[in-house]
């Protein structure tokens, strides 16, 4: 297949969202909300000078290890990848993952087997090296329902540089869309040059921009991210989103902006199969929905704010950037479980203002 050079037109229209949680104040740029919320360095483990010097004790294999083939050493940073992608094999045991179960099957081996291609921090290892994993290599990218939504794709390859973030590819008449930045490999390149390339890479926050450079100069796509969240590394992007939005990119695709983790977070929602892409704005975690809020970087009030914008949207998908895939039944139940959500965030968040 032809990369598309039909161009999308972006064009911004006045926003129809308005603000829904007055009690929430918004502040202005550089401000902090006034919630008080514990944070963790983005660090999430730290050696001794003598494991550093080595770094033997961090690749070893953790104990918590079921017996056999595949292991996790000390370097997993607890990203939940393999967990969601190889839930057959991956558990979290004591903050990070283990194997709890060798494969015994060829779709559970090659499910483990992508999971470890797609850990950010090569975390997962084998015993002996698997022959097979050229064959799991070419999965990628990986169809992520061809039946309920085809033509979107998880691209695996996880960076370490997005912290282990998810990114997606979609199949477009008008140019295909990248959302988000893979670690960059040539293999994954020409995998993803056989789909038809990429027109658009789509960036939703500064956090999970990783490769964004290299995938650009691969393909000479052009780069969108909202001015609020451009950096030194991103200055050179192709179109930078001024304002609230929400925006257009061709008929079918609106960019939502959803302050919050970040001052520029940005969901892009794919209306023709209802999937809302959502960054690191909302995920599902093992424990449930969140907004992990120990990483916010700009106001978790606007955040719960920007949650509750999403009422307005028809979606049945979400799409994160961490996390596990939502599916709901239909809009009724997306509401009611956002709605319920964004209420209980609220009231524990009043609670912890009124303490203090």
């Amino acid at each position: 297949m032809a990369m598309s050079t039909k161009a999308i037109n972006l064009a911004s229209f006045s926003s129809v969202f308005p603000s829904s949680l007055d009690k929430l104040n918004k502040p202005s740029k550089g401000v902090q909300n006034s919630f008080w919320v514990p944070r963790i360095p983005l660090v999430k483990a730290v050696q001794s000078p003598a494991e550093s010097d080595t770094g033997r004790w961090a690749k070893q294999r953790r104990p918590q290890n079921a017996d056999g083939d595949f292991f996790v050493d000390h370097t997993c940073i607890d990203c939940d990848t393999c967990r969601w992608m190889a839930p057959q094999v991956f558990t979290r045991v004591g903050g990070m993952s283990a194997v709890y179960k060798q494969p015994t099957c060829k779709d559970d081996r090659l499910k483990a087997l992508q999971a470890l291609i797609s850990c950010p921090t090569n975390s997962i290892r084998t015993e002996v090296p698997p022959p097979d994993i050229l064959e799991a290599q070419k999965t990628f990218p990986i169809p992520i329902d061809e039946k309920k939504l085809p033509g979107v794709y998880h691209c695996g390859y996880h960076s370490s540089k997005s912290y282990g973030a998810s990114s997606y590819l979609i199949i477009h008449p008008d140019g295909n869309i990248l959302i988000d930045s893979p670690k960059f490999t040539e293999r994954l390149a020409r995998k993803i040059e056989e789909l038809g390339g990429v027109c658009y890479m789509f960036l939703t926050h500064k956090d999970d921009v990783a490769d964004h450079g290299k995938w650009s100069k691969r393909f000479c796509c052009d780069r969108i991210l909202h001015s609020g969240d451009v950096e030194a590394c991103t200055a050179d992007v192709e179109t930078k989103l001024d304002g609230n939005g929400p925006w257009r990119l061709g008929q079918d695709i609106m960019l939502i902006h959803t302050p919050g983790h970040t001052e520029g977070s940005v969901c892009l929602f794919y209306m023709p199969l209802k999937i809302l892409f959502t960054g690191d704005h909302l995920l599902m975690r093992e424990s449930g929905l969140d907004i992990v809020e120990m990483y916010n970087r700009y106001s978790v009030g606007t955040q719960l704010d920007s949650v509750k914008k999403l009422l307005d949207l028809d979606f049945n998908w979400i799409m994160p950037g961490h996390g596990r895939r939502i599916e709901f039944k239909d809009i009724e139940e997306k509401n009611a479980i956002l709605e319920a959500f964004v209420e209980e965030k609220y009231a524990h968040y009043s609670s912890v203002k009124n303490k203090w």
